[in-house]
């Protein structure tokens, strides 16, 4: 339970006690009840349109919301994965893998966390090695061969950053992959889905479409990353979270997203099924759109929609 979900927790306890005795023994009235379950949602409206930008990254991060394997399972009629940047070995916290979505053929590839202790381990948690983004470019490129539209599924708290990574190249893999994916002849769609973090999730971000769910985030570094270079104090997280304005609505206006993927009341992990219909389509009705393009014409949309993001202000020199 999150922290400011507790007080709709505890109205809900009370709230169905009172239903249960009252089957037994009618102390309230039916209009009474229905009193009760409009201040619910009262409650609900309030504390959840007033969220502050620490809590919405919880809710990004809460264990029950939908992971990439989620998606890939109620998304997809048929999956089948692929494996190994042909390079040095398998990296489990990327997955790839040829899908069909809605009838529609594509390539996935998504950052996985794992859902409990053991997956979690398998995972790295989220954060890929080099060989995680070798395998995925080497995915894209097979897609381009079999022209198939590339689906990416962005949920990273950033690449991994030990030793081993560095040794085997994590910042030239990342700076490869946004090379290639930018002239890469084949469309892109970007979905992301949860934490979105850094060159980690850049790696794989690079695309023609960027859509964000609500309550997701997008930064160069994490609240905490940030508060400890800042003032190097990580329990400033909450202020970090303000400022660095990453989530879609500050991030849209600058062109760093193209779209937003509505959640339910209180974020995804309320009503999944809904988020993935609500993703479904977004993913469908984009392919339709894309793959109606000449590829020149989507390679240069592509590079001049990178060349726009961002906004700068130039004050006028006032000669002395």
């Amino acid at each position: 339970m999150l922290e400011h979900e507790k007080q709709i927790k505890e109205y809900e306890k009370t709230l169905s006690e009172v239903k249960q005795q009252n089957e037994s023994n009618q102390l309230w009235s039916d209009d009474e009840i229905v009193t009760l379950e409009g201040k619910l949602d009262d409650l609900k409206k309030k504390v959840y349109s007033e969220l502050t930008p620490w809590q919405r990254i919880e809710i990004s991060r809460h264990p029950k919301r939908p992971r990439s394997i989620d998606y890939i399972k109620n998304l997809c009629e048929e999956f089948t994965e692929l494996h190994g940047d042909r390079n040095f070995r398998d990296d489990c916290a990327i997955i790839c893998g040829l899908c069909k979505i809605g009838g529609e053929k594509f390539m996935l590839i998504a950052q996985e966390k794992g859902c409990d202790t053991e997956s979690r381990l398998e995972r790295n948690f989220g954060m890929p090695h080099p060989e995680g983004y070798r395998k995925a470019l080497r995915c894209m490129q097979l897609a381009v061969k079999f022209h198939l539209p590339v689906l990416t599924l962005l949920d990273t708290p950033g690449a991994f950053a030990g030793l081993a990574a560095e040794e085997r190249g994590q910042g030239w893999a990342i700076a490869k992959n946004l090379m290639e994916m930018s002239q890469l002849k084949t469309p892109i769609i970007i979905v992301l889905i949860g934490e979105g973090c850094s060159g980690g999730a850049l790696g794989i971000g690079i695309g023609d479409r960027v859509a964000m769910l609500e309550h997701a985030y997008y930064s160069v570094i994490s609240p905490e990353g940030c508060a400890s270079i800042l003032w190097k104090d990580s329990s400033k997280k909450e202020t970090a979270a303000e400022v660095l304005k990453l989530h879609v609505e500050y991030l849209m206006p600058l062109g760093v997203i193209d779209a937003i993927i509505d959640e339910p009341q209180g974020g995804a992990h309320h009503d999944p099924d809904r988020v993935y219909r609500s993703v479904q389509e977004y993913i469908l009705s984009t392919r339709k759109e894309l793959v109606a393009k000449p590829i020149k014409t989507l390679l240069e949309q592509r590079y001049q929609k990178f060349r726009k993001i961002g906004k700068f202000q130039v004050e006028p020199v006032i000669a002395t």
